[in-house]
């Protein structure tokens, strides 16, 4: 896969590809009432209709809809990043400061100063 990175752009190697554990917990919460509110909403509209097709048209525009509000690593599903523990030597004593994890704007400015 090394390989590969080198043809990747620039932009689309810079999009952020993680989300916290909160993040995590509220897309699945997200994610299911989508779902759920959808399957109700369309099988409301095909008893309606008479129309088997229009609640599974429904269900599958929730199920496009959740998948790009909770597949996508959205900003708002990274704002309580973890607070690593201090590494610690081999006499099992802490060598440093834990570190937090960096946002964005943080990550942007070492690589620019990188760049410089």
């Amino acid at each position: 896969m090394d390989y590969i990175r080198p043809l990747i752009p620039e932009r689309i190697r810079n999009i952020p590809t993680h989300m916290d554990f909160d993040g995590q917990r509220r897309a699945e919460k997200y994610f299911q009432i989508i779902i759920v509110l959808f399957a109700a909403v369309g099988f409301i509209w095909g008893y309606i209709t008479q129309l088997f097709s229009q609640t599974l048209y429904i269900l599958f525009a929730g199920v496009i809809f959740s998948s790009v509000l909770t597949l996508i690593p959205w900003g708002m599903y990274r704002k309580q990043p973890l607070n690593w523990q201090p590494a610690r030597d081999e006499d099992g004593k802490t060598a440093s400061r834990p570190q937090p994890v960096p946002n964005q704007a943080q990550i942007k400015q070492k690589k620019k100063k990188l760049k410089d």
